[in-house]
């Protein structure tokens, strides 16, 4: 059995195709695409025009991509900039029409997808699975956290779970906006990320903290001097909260050219990626996590491998 998943954000498209050999999902083919979906939603209220074009043309080739590779299912979900802007159906039935279907996850289902996405993942646990983790998904519109603990059965449940309404599009649209920022700016910006996330976790109560989506990957391959892509060298990475922190400031002293020229950054990233890395500055903060693991899975790798009946959301 081939399946494929489309994760439609706010910033880009990721497509990930898997076979499934005797109970076990292996990866034949993985993509990312920036397409600026939810550019400037946050402002507008709308999905740009642009935006649009771009994220059904790069729909279309994932389909195709996933087509060429003989899944026999293929599913695409949107996400929140999907959520929140008021021409979504415009965008929908667009996608629908040249037989590229989406669908639109809640914030809930798209933090529960996301812990799973972990908790399935015996690669990121070499040396033990801890009891409790804490997943921080940094999106271009919203951030999920979802704090979870394993039973001595082995079952994870949920203490706490939540889509933030923060993300690296919706701050570059506005106290942002500078393609450096200055000090005060970076001060508000972090000022206004504490008070969105309100909250203030006891020491060793988030466990382990575990980071998905292209802020900690990046973050790493920039490390890394990366110029070519490779998962295996990035998934199980640590990211320390200082070099994190140190992060932020070089790279909000760089301009949008300054940060393209990064080798190990993703195209279509210079605009976000020092927003990203302060956004997940500010989570571990509020965690008290001195530190987080990096995981190339995401919330498409869970649906992947369970399929919409997991959270019963088919």
């Amino acid at each position: 059995m081939i399946r494929a998943v489309v994760d439609v954000g706010s910033n880009s498209i990721l497509l990930v195709v898997a076979e499934d050999s005797s109970g076990q999902w292996r990866v034949l083919f993985e993509s990312s695409r920036v397409t600026g979906l939810g550019r400037g939603t946050a402002q507008t209220g709308l999905l740009s025009d642009q935006g649009i074009r771009d994220t059904l043309a790069a729909l279309e080739e994932a389909f195709e991509t996933a087509n060429a590779h003989d899944a026999g299912e293929i599913v695409a979900a949107a996400t929140m900039a999907a959520r929140i802007a008021t021409n979504t159906d415009v965008f929908l039935n667009l996608s629908a029409a040249q037989g590229t279907p989406v669908r639109v996850l809640s914030g809930e289902e798209e933090a529960d997808l996301g812990l799973l996405a972990v908790v399935d993942d015996p690669l990121l646990w070499r040396a033990g699975t801890p009891g409790t983790v804490s997943i921080i998904d940094p999106g271009g519109h919203s951030t999920e956290l979802v704090t979870a603990s394993r039973n001595d059965r082995g079952e994870w449940a949920a203490s706490f779970r939540k889509s933030f309404p923060i993300g690296t599009l919706a701050l570059r649209g506005g106290i942002l906006s500078a393609e450096s920022p200055t000090p005060g700016e970076r001060l508000a910006a972090a000022k206004a990320i504490d008070e969105a996330i309100d909250l203030e976790y006891g020491p060793g109560e988030a466990g382990r903290a575990v980071v998905l989506g292209a802020t900690g990957t990046n973050l790493v391959t920039i490390r890394a001097g990366m110029a070519e892509w490779d998962p295996d060298l990035v998934h199980g990475q640590v990211l320390l909260y200082e070099e994190i922190g140190r992060s932020v400031g070089w790279l909000f002293d760089m301009d949008d050219a300054g940060r393209r020229a990064l080798v190990g950054l993703e195209p279509g990233r210079e605009t976000t990626i020092a927003i990203g890395a302060l956004i997940l500055e500010r989570f571990l903060h509020a965690i008290k996590a001195a530190e987080c693991t990096v995981s190339v899975r995401g919330w498409r790798h869970a649906l992947l491998e369970r399929g919409w009946h997991a959270l019963a959301i088919g």
